[in-house]
């Protein structure tokens, strides 16, 4: 994988689809969790969504790694660096709550008679709205954390 892209760092580019995507994928959950209306007309999408900022998670947890490589040792980089590695343990579990609250809607919605699947619903949209504001918040942490390291170090450097 390239470590830069025209010059600039691919983590750089990068990190801005997690930044869109993930804080996406957590609204999008909890409103399709919530609102069955968006559910049906909007799920399969927050799925995509979710599974897109999942799987670039590592790809830009293996950039920002490669970047840190090339910078000086810094301790906000660094505190960075550990909070986007568990990123993962998040966003997957994100992903699959999403995945599982659109599987058992679609069970239900074909289902006749007694509808055993209206808990099973219930139980998934409380896990996904669950996951969803734990990966909100720690996607936050990661970013600020992130910023700090270049803002911070912005103020560090020698004037010109």
């Amino acid at each position: 994988m390239p470590e830069f892209v025209n010059g600039l760092p691919l983590h750089a580019l990068i990190v801005h689809a997690v930044v869109v995507l993930v804080p996406l994928a957590v609204l999008g959950t909890i409103v399709v969790a919530v609102w069955p209306a968006a559910r049906r007309r909007f799920g399969w999408l927050v799925v995509v969504v979710a599974a897109v900022g999942a799987a670039l998670t590592p790809i830009t947890a293996s950039s920002g790694r490669d970047l840190e490589r090339r910078l000086p040792e810094n301790e906000l980089i660094q505190a960075h660096e550990r909070l986007g590695d568990q990123l993962i343990w998040f966003v997957v579990p994100l992903f699959v709550a999403v995945l599982a609250l659109m599987l058992v809607h679609t069970a239900a919605a074909r289902a006749s008679g007694p509808k055993r699947t209206n808990v099973a619903l219930v139980l998934a949209a409380i896990v996904a709205i669950g996951l969803a504001g734990a990966s909100g918040v720690h996607v936050f942490r990661v970013g600020e954390a992130g910023s700090r390291a270049v803002w911070d170090g912005i103020e560090n450097l020698p004037a010109r």
